[in-house]
């Protein structure tokens, strides 16, 4: 009898809960998508080789001889396209200048001026709107300096920086960079 009684009860019990409904559905926690770019180093061109005598495009020989301070009797031109590089000896050996131009990709431009005058260089900022940087040694100047693409290295064994300075200038404004 105990059980009759029992088993009606726990069915009255079990009536008795509530049932919950959700219907309202739960917002689903928003994912975020992180992207993460990495950035190879650029791809820095090898540093131009005289490869062929010719003549400088966007120096005149006449110029580089005056603001350089020497007799040019010799240029080589690296094969660099759109604008070799111009090599403008003091002997039939020995480089006086080389002035290297690079358009292309603004962070390649700012790798090859990082390159040519590291850290640590003079700030240059000549002509308006380039930046870069100057390095003397016992060796001579290097001037360098970019601006968006293009990028504007001048290496000379004559220590006055003012000189390399001029000379890139000259090349900028021939080239309408």
């Amino acid at each position: 009898m105990k059980r009759a009684l029992l088993l009606p009860l726990l069915g009255v019990l079990a009536a008795c809960g509530t049932e919950v409904v959700q219907t309202t559905p739960v917002p689903a926690t928003p994912t975020r998508q992180v992207t993460t770019t990495t950035s190879a180093a650029p791809t820095v061109p090898p540093a131009p080789q005289p490869a062929k005598d010719g003549t400088c495009p966007y120096l005149a020989t006449a110029f580089v001889a005056e603001a350089n301070g020497q007799r040019v009797p010799k240029v080589k031109l690296s094969t660099d396209e759109p604008h070799p590089a111009c090599f403008f000896y003091a002997n039939a050996t020995e480089i006086q200048l080389t002035v290297r131009v690079y358009v292309g990709d603004e962070r390649v431009a700012k790798t090859i001026v990082n390159e040519a005058a590291p850290d640590g260089s003079q700030p240059a900022s000549s002509p308006a709107g380039w930046t870069g940087g100057y390095v003397s040694n016992d060796t001579g100047v290097v001037y360098a300096v970019s601006k968006g693409d293009a990028a504007v290295v001048v290496t000379s064994n004559q220590k006055q920086s003012i000189k390399a300075r001029r000379i890139a200038e000259t090349a900028i404004t021939n080239l309408k960079l």
